[in-house]
């Protein structure tokens, strides 16, 4: 939006705030042992990302909490220069999302070897009515199918072109897929979705507003004298 008009007469935009810039910590860690040693505090950025020679002030700014796994909090900097908030997440975490991304790969897991995604959530969302079960089970369903196709379309040699989650784990070696393919396809995370990579989520726009219309009727009359 403009904020008003320069002094040659053209528009000036108002700065917009960058939303904070993830990058990985490539930690071994389990969620409970990286709240349990505190594991936020060995994270480490050695270098602006911005500003790689230097001269930027680029220092530690402070931690910020998640809300999921409970005690779980980020290291996270920032560089003055470039007005940008850099924070560090361990390759446990899932990007942009609640929990662990063993978390996610157990529910794409579980649905796989179910029936029906139906019969799937019924088991894994029991304390809730089956409708938001499956809304539950269905988003992180969409989430790592995206992910996986992602990155088998950009590492087609490594996976054969298939990307369904028995076939990336079999070609991995591992039952958590999504973490080791956090530190596979490390190049790659800038371009890749949530929850494996570290693309902004796209916020919803709002609706624009309707332009205010003049009160139908009569004018109405002067007042008198």
């Amino acid at each position: 939006m403009s904020d008003g008009g320069g002094r040659d007469g053209s528009a000036t935009v108002a700065a917009v705030r960058p939303r904070p810039v993830q990058l990985r910590d490539p930690s071994s860690l389990t969620s409970e042992a990286y709240v349990a040693e505190r594991a936020w505090q060995k994270a480490r950025l050695l270098q602006c990302p911005r500003h790689p020679r230097g001269g930027c002030r680029f220092a530690r700014h402070g931690t910020y909490s998640r809300k999921t796994p409970t005690g779980m909090r980020i290291a996270r900097y920032y560089c003055p220069t470039a007005h940008e908030t850099f924070s560090v997440l361990p390759d446990c975490l899932a990007g942009r999302f609640p929990g662990d991304l063993d978390d996610l790969e157990r529910v794409v897991a579980h649905v796989d070897a179910a029936r029906s995604i139906e019969a799937a959530a019924d088991v894994l969302r029991p304390d809730i009515v089956l409708p938001s079960a499956v809304r539950w089970v269905r988003r992180r369903l969409t989430l790592v199918r995206a992910t996986l196709l992602a990155v088998v379309t950009l590492l087609p040699d490594l996976f054969g072109g298939t990307a369904q989650l028995g076939a990336v784990r079999a070609a991995l070696d591992t039952d958590h897929a999504l973490v080791t393919l956090r530190a596979r396809a490390a190049a790659l995370l800038p371009a890749l979705p949530r929850p494996l990579g570290f693309v902004p989520h796209p916020r919803a726009r709002r609706a624009p507003r309707p332009p205010r219309q003049h009160r139908m009727g009569a004018d109405a009359e002067p007042p008198a004298g």
